[in-house]
């Protein structure tokens, strides 16, 4: 089988979809149409989505070191109840985040001799999407209520609004939008 061309399936999206992680693949003699066999193939997404968590989980440290420096500030001991409440569901979020961003690197270290790659991508993709999703949460949550103290409830509604758009844009909308423009190509 020649390896590339037009039919070869592009980046991450092999771990969800067009490769058959969730459904059947093309398979003629166990090799893809992109001149993989199944096992390089699962293994190749492996190293792709955890290339894919080194990113995310910069940005999460980042955010968890910020946050937990913020307590030990004496205008931090001043704040109200709500701005307190606010921070603390930052920090949970962000541990959310945390746990769910680095979970499908555990799992592939305990997991990786026992033949379960396919499982980990299955299960990984969708932890790693819900971590996103909390990821984009506390960050919009930390800058909203950056907003409040420097600027009042006004600017925290607008802010935090503007932020949680542009998230939701940006990391789910987006690719929302490329699988169906990929499917009405296909015809699917």
């Amino acid at each position: 089988m020649q390896a590339g061309g037009p039919a070869q399936v592009a980046g991450s999206a092999d771990v969800e979809g067009s490769a058959g992680v969730d459904g059947p693949a093309e398979v003629v003699d166990d090799v893809e149409h992109t001149g993989e066999t199944r096992n390089q193939m699962l293994q190749r997404n492996v190293g792709e989505l955890l290339q894919e968590l080194r990113v995310a989980q910069a940005g999460v440290q980042i955010l968890f070191g910020f946050l937990l420096s913020v307590v030990f500030t004496g205008r931090f001991h001043d704040a109200s109840g709500f701005e307190k409440t606010l921070h603390l569901l930052a920090v949970l979020l962000t541990v959310a985040a945390t746990a769910l961003l680095i979970a499908p690197a555990a799992w592939h270290r305990m997991l990786f001799r026992t033949g379960r790659r396919e499982q980990i991508l299955r299960v990984g993709n969708r932890v790693v999407l819900v971590g996103f999703g909390c990821l984009a949460a506390a960050i919009t949550v930390t800058v909203a209520l950056i907003a409040k103290v420097s600027f009042g409830p006004v600017a925290m509604g607008l802010v935090g609004g503007m932020a949680i758009l542009l998230f939701g844009l940006l990391w789910f909308a987006v690719p929302g939008m490329l699988v169906g423009d990929q499917r009405r190509r296909d015809g699917h």
